[in-house]
């Protein structure tokens, strides 16, 4: 029949995180805090795809504003 949906047994792939946590776990990642707990979570709820194209775009994200930053000051 069907299989529990323990976390040790689900895919990382197949994990249904939703976007807000995923959201909010790569902005803590970011600035530095997060607790273990939290992040054991995360690890299990997760999917890491989800997490990597959230992070680019947080990334690119905060680049271009350094950048239009820089250039309104300068």
């Amino acid at each position: 029949m069907n299989a529990p949906l323990d976390p040790s047994v689900v895919k990382p792939h197949e994990r249904k995180g939703s976007l807000l946590r995923t959201v909010r776990a790569v902005a803590w990642s970011l600035i530095g805090l997060r607790k273990g707990s939290e992040y054991q979570q995360d690890v299990e709820k997760l999917n890491p795809l989800h997490i990597i194209v959230v992070g680019l775009v947080a990334v690119f994200l905060l680049v271009m504003g350094l950048i239009a930053l820089v250039n309104w000051v300068v």
